[in-house]
């Protein structure tokens, strides 16, 4: 019994970068035409600072702990967690 049936298999091939650019495509016909993606991150630094407003010491230092060892993201733009 032959064990080797690769002569038999058909290649298949899908274009990802055609599949990713279409699935963009859809999530931002999704959001529709009011969606401002400017007023998106504005509202969403917003609620960063909110969030982490009115600590008191010990939540603030343990806050900027975690913010110097990457785990929470810090105040700076772009921000995201190092880990």
């Amino acid at each position: 019994m032959n064990q080797d049936n690769t002569a038999d298999l058909v290649p298949f091939t899908i274009d990802l970068t055609f599949e990713e650019a279409r699935r963009r495509a859809e999530v931002v016909a999704a959001l529709g035409p009011d969606w401002d993606p400017v007023a998106a991150i504005r509202s969403e630094d917003e609620a960063f600072a909110l969030l982490y407003s009115g600590l008191d010491p010990e939540q603030q230092r343990i806050h900027d702990m975690l913010v110097a060892a990457g785990v929470l993201p810090g105040e700076e733009p772009g921000r995201a967690a190092a880990h």
